[in-house]
């Protein structure tokens, strides 16, 4: 099963995980704002519910093809009933659905697809709910980012690679050894991070000791796109003999240009 993520809503953890690409949240979580002793009674007294067992049964037939309809019918008749008794294993079990998960062992509990459980959490409480809705979204664009950010890092990467071929076609003699060819490979990126951040990987790695990684995975998706761009520009002047210092003063001015325009647009978006 998928890495779990805690949000904090109204003092409360609450786990989410996805599974095959579907967001999942757990509902025992959000019955501990009802009962913190014995939340799994409060999912077991929301499902015997007849417009539970209702929404339940609609949200399987619209998302699960493999839904035991036949099975469900018996079960809606049941619900409602003072002698009816439903749980999420039962449940599952019965009918095939997939919009409800167990989890067993340690942290385990009940997790039901976001929709689901957003009308769980309306159910437990519509103020409770709000707050739940609001976090969730906050983790999604979070996540948004994050995809963004290294998407963004992955083209750098793919980059990098016309640029190093440009150094090894024209920088590098045959002579020299393969200590001398890293150091000519070092320098020439270093021309990136000066032109882009002001500085060398070995400054930045002396000035960060306790950071694991190098100065480009600290960058944001800005300084990503134009150090994406000055790679294939470096490549470029590097294949006409453009001499180093020249390229570094052209791609330093180039990255302030670029920089101050993707600012710009994302002031105008947030201004939208």
């Amino acid at each position: 099963m998928a890495k779990t993520v805690h949000i904090t809503v109204k003092e409360l953890s609450v786990r989410t995980l996805k599974v095959n690409g579907t967001d999942y949240i757990s509902i025992t979580d959000i019955a501990r704002q009802k009962n913190p002793v014995e939340p799994k009674d409060v999912v077991k007294n929301w499902m015997r519910l007849k417009n539970t067992l209702e929404y339940l049964g609609l949200w399987e037939r619209l998302n699960n093809p493999a839904f035991k309809g036949v099975d469900f019918d018996p079960l809606l008749r049941e619900a409602g009933s003072n002698a009816f008794t439903m749980g999420p294993s039962r449940w599952v079990e019965l009918t095939g659905a997939i919009g409800i998960i167990t989890k067993n062992g340690a942290g385990g509990g009940t997790y039901a697809q976001r929709d689901i459980a957003f009308k769980f959490a309306s159910w437990v409480s519509v103020e409770f709910e709000l707050y739940l809705v609001k976090e969730f979204q906050r983790l999604k664009e979070e996540e948004q980012k994050l995809l963004g950010w290294s998407a963004k890092r992955e083209l750098a990467k793919l980059n990098y690679h016309i640029h190093t071929d440009a150094i090894k076609q024209n920088l590098i003699p045959n002579e020299l050894s393969p200590a001398q060819t890293s150091i000519v490979y070092t320098n020439e990126a270093d021309v990136l991070n000066i032109a882009m951040f002001g500085i060398t990987a070995k400054e930045w790695r002396d000035a960060n000791p306790d950071l694991i990684g190098n100065i480009r995975d600290y960058a944001n998706i800005n300084e990503l796109i134009c150090l994406s761009n000055m790679e294939n520009l470096n490549a470029v002047f590097i294949n006409e003999n453009m001499p180093q210092n020249e390229r570094l003063i052209k791609l330093n001015q180039i990255a302030i240009q670029q920089m101050k325009i993707l600012k710009e647009v994302e002031t105008r978006k947030l201004l939208k």
